[in-house]
This record gives structure tokens, sequence and C-alpha cells, in this order.
């Protein structure tokens, strides 16, 4: 436990420190934000201030991750190492899309091919089981991973739309997963520091990202992050039981939301899936009204919930997790709708209710 707090507090401290430092690189090398029609700000902003969460991470990594005997440690590292140089050059250069998306491929190949973080067994809710560590499966584990990695990357990246959100959203996240590896017992105090050395970085950048925010993270930064929780995900979880294929999903549950809908509107709508819009949550919550800040916690408070069903449900059996998260889906479906997600004219279940309640009233009537 003594190296889980020296770890988080040697992260955060240095995070903290070299921010200010990040801050000013990014200016005097024009590594900024502009405001736009699809942008929040209103005015010129330094990015890139995921550099100062590597450096904490980095410092602390060194002094404390044992990846000695643990080589998808080292994997991690070297691929987070290469997403974060990523993000870095599109923060300057403004990358394509596809040379980010090759960026991000190869820092997920890294990690999974020459350091094996692959997906495990996979206990089905009923009798069996998947198993991608043997047979033909096997060739399947690595580009299902790969895919994971990839997606959770771009999902982290999409919710860094406001002051704080992004940043606060993963170190929930991250704390989440520390708390679930403590639970699993002795075989993964190595996740559990990893995870607190992380989340100390995290937390010292983002006193200097909460609203109102100094500094951007930049996809040097929410890239980085995506990258770690999307591989910490699959180390964490990859040999328990059925929870251990839900729960990476619960933790995530935000950016992945989002995600979805995002693509679910941009395909009602008949645009291209990359387009940009100002349709995610943050943006639907401040057009509900919501101030900056008030819509920042609101997000925060979800993925607090969402941290804690996730740290439930591994202590629950197998089928009071599937009606668990048949309930969890439902939810998020009506919020959506509630929130306007895929649009105000697509609801569904709303409208279903709404008809229910004319007929009744109708009957009533007569």
């Amino acid at each position: 436990m003594s190296t889980m707090i020296f770890g988080f507090l040697t992260s955060l401290i240095v995070a903290f420190a070299a921010t200010p430092y990040v801050k000013k690189l990014a200016e005097s090398i024009g590594a900024v934000d502009k405001p736009n029609q699809r942008k929040v700000h209103t005015r010129i902003m330094p990015r890139m201030g995921g550099l100062a969460i590597y450096a904490g991470y980095l410092v602390s990594f060194l002094l404390f991750v044992p990846f000695s005997g643990f080589k998808e440690m080292l994997g991690i590292f070297i691929g987070g190492t290469i997403v974060m140089t990523v993000g870095i050059l599109d923060d300057k250069l403004q990358l394509s899309p596809k040379w980010k998306l090759f960026g991000q491929l190869l820092a997920a190949a890294v990690v999974v091919i020459p350091f094996g973080l692959k997906i495990g067994i996979v206990n089905l809710p009923y009798e069996g089981s998947i198993d991608f560590t043997s047979g033909w499966l096997l060739w399947l584990a690595a580009p299902i991973t790969i895919i994971w990695i990839v997606g959770v990357t771009n999902a982290v990246n999409l919710i860094d739309g406001l002051d704080g959100l992004s940043a606060g959203v993963s170190a929930i996240a991250t704390a989440t997963m520390a708390i679930v590896a403590l639970l699993n017992g002795p075989g993964y105090e190595h996740v559990a520091i990893y995870c607190f050395v992380l989340l100390g970085a995290i937390l010292g950048f983002l006193y200097f990202n909460f609203h109102p925010a100094r500094i951007f993270m930049g996809d040097t930064g929410s890239l980085f992050l995506g990258f770690n929780l999307a591989a910490l995900s699959i180390m964490g979880f990859k040999e328990a039981l059925f929870v251990s294929f839900i729960i990476p999903i619960v933790v995530l549950g935000v950016p992945l939301w989002d995600t979805f809908f995002a693509i679910v509107r941009r395909i009602v709508n008949k645009k291209p899936i990359s387009s940009p819009d100002k349709g995610h949550l943050h943006h639907c919550l401040l057009n509900m009204g919501l101030s900056h800040r008030a819509t920042v916690l609101t997000i925060y408070t979800i993925s607090i919930f969402f941290g804690t069903m996730a740290i439930v449900l591994t202590k629950t059996t197998k089928w009071t997790t599937i009606i668990v998260m048949a309930a969890l889906l439902f939810a998020m479906h009506l919020a959506t709708e509630v929130v306007g997600l895929v649009g105000r004219r697509h609801r569904p279940l709303i409208n279903a209710v709404r008809r229910l309640k004319i007929k009744y009233t109708e009957r009533r009537s007569h």
C-alpha cells in the first residue's frame, strides 16, 4: 500500500509542478486551440497539457511500477508513449484522421503483439466459456484487443469537449479500476499500483484544467489516457469470471455511451461517422440549460455511478449481473432520449409512453 501512496503522490506533485511549464511551452510553439462554431470555449487556449500528465506518470512509473516480471506493463508504457507522441504532433500540426488512426493502431499493436496483452477467457452466464487463449480463437484475440484499445482511445478523445471533463471522467475510471484490482486479490497489486500512478498524474493536471481552465490536455492527454484506460481494462479483468467481460464496459460507461450514440446519431442523420458535431452528451446538457460547471459535475456524477456499479458487480452472481446490466441499458436508453443524444425526433420509448397515456386518458373520458 505504501508503494501505491508514494506512487500517487509523486505523479501528482510532478504533474502539478510541470503544468505551468507545459503551458508556456505550448504557447511558445503555437500548440493552441482556437474557438470555432463547434467549440464551447471563446478564447485561444494552450493545449498539449497531456504532456504534464505524462511527465508525472513517467517519473512515478520508473520509480514505483514493477514492470520487471510484468512485460505487459512495459508494453503499456511503450504504447502509451507512442500514442502520446502522436497527440503532441496533432496538437501542433493538426494531423489528418488517417495519421492519427495509424499512430493508435501502431501503439495498440505494440502492446498486443510483442508484449502479449490480449483478452483471455470469458466465462459465459450459462455453462461454458469462450477461450481466446487456445485453438482457432487465439487468432482472434489480437485483432479484437487492438479494436478495443483503439475504440476506447477515441471514445475518451471524443468526450474532451469541456474544461476538466475528459480528465475528470478518466480519473474516476482509473480510481474504479484501482479499487477493483485491489478487490481481486494479491495477483493484481501491480495493476493497482499502475492505476494509482496514473490517477495522481491526472489529478495533478486537473487542478489547472477544471473550469475555468488555464490549459487543455489536447490530444496529447486524451489519446494517452484513453489508451491507458483501454489497456488497463484488459489487463485488470482478462482472467476473471463473466463479470470481467462486463466491468470494463461499465467502468468506461460514459465515453462508450456517448460514442455509441454519436455513431447512431450520424447514421440516422445520414452523415459520415467521422464527421464532428455538437450533439455529444455535454452539448446536450448545455442545451438543456445547465452551466459549464454543472454539466461537467453532472457527467462526473454519472461516471461515479457507473464506477460504483462496476465495483458492486465484482461481488454479484452471473444472473444478477445480467439483470443489473439490463436495467442499466434501459436507463441509459431512456436518458439518451431525454437529453436528445440521437435527436429530438428520435424518442421511441418516450413517444410510446405518451401514446399509452393518451389512450388511457381517452378510455377514462369515455
